[in-house]
C-alpha cells in the first residue's frame, strides 16, 4: 500500500476527506446530499449557475428531493461553477450526462469537457470516480490517459474508479444509501480506496474485477429492461390485433411463482438510461466485429411505439367520424415516468410532435410540469391545462401517456369523450381504447 493510499484511506475513514460532486442533476444532487448527511464536507460543481444559486438558497430543483434536505445539509454542502476549486477535493465524482448523437452513437462530450476542466486542478492524493453510464473501456481509454499525461501515477499517487449510478427518481422503496453500489478500479489499490469512500455512505459496495466490468454491468442492467420492454411492447401490438388486453395477460402470467418477471408496455421508452444505454454497447461491440441484432431490434420496437400511439389515436377518432387533422387532443403526462418532472427522452414529446405534424390541436396536462421546458431536441410553447370536467369534455380525444398518481382516474374516465390508455390503467369500455 503506497503512502498516498494510506493517507487518503485514513482521511476518508475519519470523514475528513472533501468530496466534490461534478454535475448536480438527478444523480449528482442526491449523491451530494447523501455524503453531506454522512458527515462529509461536500463541494458541488456545475456549469449551470441557476442550480448553484438554488443550492445557495437551499431550494431544491428536483421534485422528489425536499428543500429541507438542503437546509439540513447547509453547513456541509456548498456549490460553485468554478472548477479550480476541485484542487481542494480529496475525492471527485463525475455525474454528467452521456447522451447519444443524432446517429445513435455515444456522445461523451460532457464527460470529456468535464475532464478537461478538471485536469489543471488534479493533484497527488486524489480519487476520481466516473459515475456516468458509458461503454466498456471509457475509464481506461478516455479518462486515464490524460491523467497519466499530467504526471500522476494511477494506483500510486492518484486513484481512478468507475462506479455507475443506479438512481431511480421518486422510487419510495430505495434511496442512494440503500441501493448497492458496483465499483471497479483501474488497479487493486484504486478499488480499495473507492470501496473505502463509498462504504462510508452506502450500505453495500460490490467490487468487480475492473472498470470495464463495472461499465458493462450498468449496461446489462438497462439493456435487460430495454429488451424485455421491447418484447411486451411488440406483444401489445399483436394482442391488440387479436382483441386481447396485454395487461390482463401479463397479470395472469405474473402469478407464476418462478421463471417469469413481469414487464409492462407503454407509449415508448424515456429517461436517461434505458432508451440510450443499449446503443453504447452496440457501438462498442462493432469495434470487436459483433452485431448486437437482438438488442437493436428491441430498440427499434421501442422507438416505434410513439407512432403506434398516434395511429391508435387517429383510428379511434376515425371511428367517431373525426379526422386527426383539426381534432383537439389532450395528452396526460409529459414526464417519462410517473410522479416525476423528468422529461429526458420522454416518448410523450415525440407523440406531441407527431400529432402537431399531423395537424391536430394539442394540449397537455401534467401536474409536475407546469410549462414545457426547452430540451436538446424540442421546444414547445405550451402550458399545462388544469383537469376539470369542462376541460376534459372540450377535447375530441384524451390520451393517458404517464400515469401520475395525482391524476384523478374517476374524473378522467367520467368526462373524457374518447380516452386512449397507453398504461393499462382503465378497463376497456365504450369510451376507452387501449394503446
Amino acid at each position: 500500500m503506497s503512502e498516498q493510499e494510506t493517507k487518503l484511506m485514513k482521511k476518508i475513514a475519519d470523514r475528513k476527506a472533501v468530496v466534490s460532486i461534478v454535475g448536480l442533476g438527478y444523480v449528482g444532487l442526491p449523491l451530494a446530499l447523501t455524503f453531506a448527511e454522512s458527515g462529509f464536507q461536500v463541494l458541488g460543481l456545475d456549469i449551470d449557475a441557476e442550480k448553484v444559486k438554488k443550492i445557495a438558497h437551499r431550494e431544491s430543483y428536483i421534485g422528489h428531493i425536499k428543500s429541507s434536505r438542503l437546509k439540513d445539509a447547509a453547513s456541509l454542502f456548498s456549490a460553485a461553477t468554478d472548477f479550480s476549486l476541485a484542487q481542494e477535493a480529496d475525492a471527485i465524482l463525475i455525474c454528467v450526462p452521456t447522451p447519444l448523437t443524432k446517429h445513435r452513437d455515444p456522445d461523451l462530450s460532457f464527460v470529456e469537457g468535464t475532464l478537461q476542466a478538471l485536469l489543471p486542478h488534479l493533484r497527488v492524493g486524489q480519487l476520481l470516480s466516473l459515475e456516468s453510464t458509458t461503454y466498456p473501456g471509457t475509464t481506461e481509454e478516455v479518462i486515464r490517459p490524460p491523467i497519466e499525461a499530467k504526471g500522476l501515477t494511477i494506483g500510486q499517487d492518484f486513484f481512478l474508479v468507475y462506479s455507475p449510478e443506479r438512481e431511480d427518481p421518486a422510487n419510495p422503496n430505495f434511496t442512494t444509501k440503500t441501493i448497492p453500489k458496483v465499483l471497479g478500479g483501474s488497479t487493486a489499490s484504486c478499488a480499495r480506496v473507492g470501496r473505502e469512500l463509498y462504504s462510508q455512505v452506502i450500505d453495500q459496495v460490490v467490487i468487480v474485477s475492473s472498470t470495464q466490468a463495472a461499465e458493462l454491468t450498468k449496461l446489462l442492467e438497462n439493456i435487460y429492461r430495454a429488451v424485455n420492454i421491447g418484447l411486451v411492447n411488440e406483444l401489445k401490438v399483436v394482442a391488440d390485433s387479436m382483441g386481447l388486453d396485454i395487461h390482463e395477460v401479463i397479470r395472469a402470467a405474473a402469478t407464476k411463482p418462478f421463471g417469469f418477471t413481469p414487464f409492462y408496455p407503454g407509449p415508448g421508452l424515456g429517461g436517461h438510461c434505458i432508451p440510450i444505454d443499449p446503443y453504447y454497447l452496440t457501438w462498442k461491440a462493432r469495434a470487436y466485429g459483433h452485431n448486437t441484432r437482438f438488442i437493436e431490434l428491441a430498440g427499434d420496437v421501442n422507438c416505434r411505439m410513439p407512432n403506434y400511439v398516434v395511429d391508435k389515436i387517429a383510428s379511434s377518432l376515425n371511428q367517431k367520424a373525426k379526422p386527426l387533422k383539426g381534432s383537439k387532443v389532450l395528452l396526460l403526462g409529459m414526464a417519462y415516468k410517473k410522479n416525476v418532472e423528468d422529461m429526458r427522452e420522454s416518448p410523450s414529446l415525440e407523440i406531441l410532435r407527431l400529432l402537431l405534424d399531423a395537424g391536430a390541436l394539442v394540449d397537455y396536462s401534467d401536474p409536475h410540469i407546469p410549462v414545457l421546458p426547452r430540451t436538446r431536441r424540442s421546444s414547445f410553447e405550451l402550458k399545462s391545462v388544469a383537469l376539470t370536467p369542462e376541460a376534459l369534455q372540450s377535447y375530441d380525444a384524451v390520451a393517458l401517456l404517464t400515469d401520475h398518481e395525482a391524476f384523478s382516474h374517476d374524473l378522467i374516465l367520467k368526462h373524457s369523450p374518447l380516452l386512449i390508455d397507453t398504461r393499462g390503467v382503465f378497463q376497456t369500455g365504450p369510451t376507452v381504447t387501449k394503446a
